[in-house]
């Protein structure tokens, strides 16, 4: 009675490897990204190549998402709009006139050459609305390897960028 046991302790010790290894983990998780403002915005101070809107946007609620190995992308956006800033038009502030955004991962990866280069990867487009809600999710086809991933929100009519992952404290001095 014993060998049937072990055996069957055994089958399931390596499946439960198989599996564990053939799952896909968390590449990027976060629950905070921060507006484009400031040096950001326009071409200045594009970041791995993506430029900035050339008005500032806040976040008034959250976004929050995940990157997994597989490459799936899920961003949960709610409020994101232009900011209240003397540059952005009065109409415009609290308001997002897109109608879609689209999500970016960033990676750093080897070219052929071996040599460390950028490479962006961008979703469709997925319906946003005037208050700044979207939900992107989409799977996308990483580079391999996909090293310090950075994930941006964009516009859906143009290549510039609203958020990025990141943030700025609330507090004064820190």
């Amino acid at each position: 009675m014993r060998k049937p046991v072990l055996l069957a302790l055994v089958l399931f010790t390596a499946i439960g490897v198989a599996v564990a290894k053939s799952s896909p983990k968390i590449l990027l998780g976060f629950d905070t990204m921060y507006g484009v403002e400031g040096p950001l915005l326009g071409e200045a101070n594009a970041i791995r190549g993506v430029v900035g809107d050339e008005l500032p946007w806040e976040i008034e609620h959250f976004i929050k998402g995940r990157l997994d190995t597989t490459g799936k992308l899920t961003i949960n956006v709610r409020g994101l709009v232009f900011a209240d800033d003397p540059a952005v038009p009065p109409d415009l502030v609290g308001k997002n006139d897109e109608l879609e955004f689209r999500g970016l991962v960033s990676c750093l990866t080897e070219d052929p050459q071996g040599a460390i280069v950028t490479a962006n990867v961008v979703t469709d487009g997925f319906p946003a609305t005037v208050l700044g809600d979207s939900l992107i999710r989409q799977t996308l086809e990483l580079p391999n390897p996909c090293i310090a991933p950075i994930i941006f929100v964009m516009a859906g009519s143009e290549d510039k960028w609203f958020a990025v992952t990141g943030f700025e404290s609330e507090e004064e001095g820190h």
